[in-house]
């Protein structure tokens, strides 16, 4: 018969500096199918270093290992992974069982890196812990069980993949006597039914229960023999078959990954809520300003549109001016308006003059803006009117005395919903028909109330109110708003021209736009970044939590190597506690920007939510999860299952 398990010459040195120890000095055995073997040594034998070599949790310096008939001795990592998943099943002293997963996920670990469906694997790991008489402890945490049930839930867990090698290292060693009983008759049970079971024990009297004692001292096999001179070989039968992890297994895998990392999360709840802490403030910071600042930005721009984008506003420049009588500025005058609507290029050319003035409508009056201007005003404001009609040509020619209100003026002399239209209002005691009322505008670019004004007719307003011939200003739109700046530098020549010097500035209304859009994305980038760096200190927060969990679950890593995970499935776990906190965080940090924004918004302040930003915010925290998270999963993936098991 082809042993199971064969040694040849088998070595092992641990390297500390320059000292150099040999624990294994040249050991050679064969273990066949179904046998009971005991491996007896006092401490610092080398017993334990046996184990870990025969179980693949460790290599060889030296020699060959043969595992049913294939040389495992130069496997990497992910193939020895692969032998301990397919063949072996371990018992240990401490039980080593995953603190925060209950008795049936413990069982079922070995299963999830065998790429078993959830469903076989429940309710084979309840099976098999019913089997054990622990069904009624299904889902109780290890420190819910007493010695000998956690060591009974060791032992169906390494039932779970089939176990086709028992590796038992001091099963009764933690355990009171009767409890210690009754894992022995569990173990040779199980060599009854065809496992092939490994005992590795420094008790002599332990030994003696299994069917070939190897003792071991100094790292050579100094005696094997048989208890009583009787052999017992128990019938070999098949075990689980081992499955390929495919694209199903993946998906478990990751799925049971997501599932462990909440209840690691769980159990240090304060130190995750600290760490989630930073990826919320980031995120939140990041949502909250740049829709604060997004809303600025289109309230201005909204404010900056409602002026009009293909706007040319042509008003006196202050430092150069012509002295008219008495010494008033008459660097624009009607005429320069009829003169740029000969350009190309022009749809019209809207002059204005005002003055502010007290308006009065029965006993009721107001201070407000008299703005004198021609009928085209309405489609050089992009205004509309809401009631009745606006000024026309007939009224600039008749010199006609009409008004039309803005909203707060019509509000304030009109009050309780009374109609303005047909009544009569006095400025500078002249009655004003009053024969439209405009829509609201809202406030200017500048802040300033645009409906808190009456418009008359250019010609009466200069006749009979202003005293004077200058306008204000002279809005003037263009057809091609891609020309907008040729036609600029004509204006500016024209009135040059006409007016012997340069005494007219000429406000670009794209320009502004263009200008203020630049300026409030770099302030934009500029509060992003300073969220983003709360983003950071968050990320090296979840670096943080990650590499101390490592260091404090060193044992659970070796737990879960020992049962078949793959540094693979070691860096999927931890990257993916990563991403979950990163996650949490980054689902919290968004409801909580989102909420500032709302209260943000119910005191007054423009705010503006699109997906862009909330998505740029969360996916930021999930990258950063992955970054700050990989190290330390890699740190992980590359621990030695026996040096991990080890740790305490």
């Amino acid at each position: 018969m082809t042993p199971i398990i064969s040694l040849k010459d088998i070595r092992k040195t641990f390297v500390n500096g320059d000292v150099a120890v040999e624990v294994l000095r040249g050991v050679s055995l064969d273990i066949q199918p179904g046998e009971f073997v005991a491996i007896v040594g006092a401490s610092g034998s080398g017993k334990s270093t046996l184990m870990n070599i025969l179980g693949c949790l460790d290599t060889p310096t030296g020699g060959r290992y043969l595992l049913e008939g294939e040389d495992v001795s130069g496997l990497n990592a992910d193939e020895l992974a692969a032998r301990r998943r397919q063949l072996f099943g371990f018992v240990f002293q401490s039980y080593n069982l995953v603190p925060t997963a209950t008795a049936q996920e413990n069982v079922e670990i070995p299963a999830i890196y065998a790429g078993m469906p959830a469903r076989e694997r429940e309710e084979r790991a309840s099976m098999l812990l019913r089997s054990l008489r622990l069904g009624d402890r299904l889902d109780h945490l290890p420190n819910q069980l007493s010695g000998g049930q956690q060591q009974r839930v060791s032992i169906a867990r390494a039932l779970m993949n089939g176990g086709q090698i028992i590796l038992a290292d001091e099963p009764t060693g933690a355990l009171d006597s009767q409890s210690g009983k009754e894992v022995m008759a569990t173990l040779r049970q199980m060599n009854e039914d065809g496992h092939t079971v490994i005992i590795i024990t420094h008790a002599p009297e332990l030994a003696e229960s299994a069917d070939r004692v190897i003792e071991i001292s100094d790292g050579l096999i100094v005696a094997d023999r048989i208890p009583g001179n009787v052999r017992r070989i128990g019938r070999a039968k098949p075990v689980l078959a081992a499955r390929k992890p495919g694209k199903a297994a993946i998906i478990t895998d990751v799925a049971a990954a997501v599932r462990m990392s909440f209840r690691a999360l769980r159990a240090n709840l304060f130190r995750t809520i600290l760490t989630l802490l930073g990826i919320v403030i980031g995120v939140s910071s990041v949502v909250a300003m740049l829709a604060i600042g997004t809303g600025a930005q289109d309230s201005v721009l909204s404010r900056i549109a409602a002026m009009g984008s293909d706007l040319l506003v042509v008003r006196p420049n202050m430092s150069n001016f012509r002295g008219g009588e008495g010494g008033s500025i008459v660097s624009l005058i009607p005429s320069d308006a009829d003169a740029i609507l000969e350009l190309p290029n022009i749809s019209f050319a809207v002059p204005e003059m005002s003055s502010t003035l007290t308006v009065r409508a029965g006993n009721l009056d107001t201070q407000t803006t008299v703005n004198g201007t021609v009928p085209q005003f309405p489609q050089a404001k992009s205004w509309t009117v809401e009631d009745g009609a606006f000024l026309e040509k007939t009224d600039m020619d008749a010199y006609a005395s009409v008004a039309v209100l803005g909203r707060t003026v019509a509000d304030a002399l009109f009050p309780d919903g009374a109609d303005p239209l047909g009544q009569y209002i006095l400025i500078k005691n002249i009655p004003f028909q009053v024969i439209g009322v405009m829509s609201k505008k809202g406030a200017s670019a500048g802040g300033n109330d645009q409906d808190d004004t009456v418009l008359v007719p250019l010609s009466t307003g200069n006749l009979r109110l202003f005293g004077a011939r200058n306008v204000r200003s002279i809005t003037v739109q263009v057809k091609d708003g891609d020309a907008i700046n040729v036609t600029q530098d004509q204006i500016q020549a024209l009135l040059d021209e006409r007016h012997k010097r340069q005494d007219t500035q000429i406000i670009n209304m794209a320009a502004i736009r263009e200008t203020f859009t630049e300026t409030s994305n770099i302030l934009k980038v500029f509060l992003g970044s300073i969220a983003a760096i709360s983003l950071l200190v968050g990320g090296i927060g979840v670096m943080n939590i990650m590499l101390v969990s490592v260091t404090e679950r060193t044992r659970e890593i070796g737990i879960r190597m020992a049962t078949g995970a793959r540094s693979r499935d070691i860096l999927t776990q931890f990257i993916v506690e990563a991403l979950v906190v990163s996650a949490l965080g980054g689902l919290i940090g968004v409801g909580l920007g989102l909420s500032i924004g709302a209260v943000a918004q119910a005191f007054g302040i423009a705010v503006s939510f699109a997906p862009g930003p909330v998505i740029l915010a969360f996916g930021s925290a999930f990258l950063t999860g992955l970054i700050f998270g990989y190290l330390p999963a890699y740190n992980a993936s590359r621990l030695q299952p026996a040096v991990a098991l080890a740790s305490t």
